[in-house]
């Protein structure tokens, strides 16, 4: 069973974020970047598939501009097998990216595909689902766990009310919450062994799709600062506060 682990480079999440000067973004210059986490998760639940000899191949798919390789790299130095780089200089936005990795599904065929639910610089939350659109395949999405057997997937995912639990026949698109696994590091010898692995260069204007931005960023800016609080003596001043200077009540 070969597996399909989409990867994304974000900002570093321990990296505090800076809006440009022009207000067209955020500033990613001379910033540490990294595996979005809930990707790091999907690698992982790739992993442990592959060590239980239900998979026999991971392949870590990634789009962007050259530098999305090192992101690729981290993921083969966990253990996956090779890598994919649809290399593009263009913003992607989720229909864009879902209607890529159709692309790259038909030409791997692979039975399951397995993203993180969401990215921690746009929050979209939205690729795996119009993925799982775009294949008619389907989906369980926020899984906190996936047992495979019989041919199906077996994934409790995580919902408002509690929890879920949902057989898939495969092919099959999952995205993983944070409860699914805890991310493995990076081995020393793992990591010189990637350095070698194969990475496979898709320019994504040869896919023969249309890949234009559905939206346009107007600005970006930083949010309210928030004001520091208030002591009050006793009720009453806190009562007079909420009425007459928040008018809350």
């Amino acid at each position: 069973m070969k597996v399909l682990v989409a990867v994304k480079r974000v900002i570093d999440y321990n990296v505090r974020i800076r809006v440009k000067a022009d207000q067209t973004g955020v500033e990613t210059s001379n910033v540490k970047m990294s595996m979005n986490p809930f990707d790091e998760i999907a690698v992982e639940e790739a992993l442990r598939l592959r060590e239980k000899g239900i998979a026999s191949e991971v392949v870590i798919v990634s789009i962007g501009g050259q530098n999305v390789q090192e992101t690729i790299r981290s993921g083969l130095a966990l253990g996956a097998d090779r890598g994919i780089h649809c290399e593009t200089g263009q913003e992607m936005q989720p229909l864009a990216i879902a209607k890529i990795l159709k692309k790259i599904i038909e030409k791997e065929n692979p039975n399951l595909v397995i993203l993180g639910k969401q990215a921690i610089d746009d929050d979209s939350n939205q690729t795996a689902q119009m993925l799982a659109a775009l294949t008619n395949w389907p989906q369980g999405t926020f899984a906190s766990k996936v047992v495979i057997e019989n041919n199906e997937a077996i994934v409790t995912r995580e919902v408002d009310g509690g929890l879920e639990t949902i057989a898939l026949k495969l092919p099959a698109i999952i995205s993983t919450d944070l409860r699914l696994n805890e991310p493995r590091y990076a081995s020393l010898p793992n990591i010189m062994k990637a350095k070698k692995k194969e990475i496979e260069v898709i320019p994504v204007n040869s896919l023969g799709l249309d890949a234009a931005p559905r939206f346009t960023t107007l600005k970006v800016e930083e949010p309210a600062k928030r004001q520091s609080g208030v002591k009050v003596a006793n009720i009453s001043e806190l009562v007079q506060k909420l009425v007459h200077e928040a008018k809350v009540i």
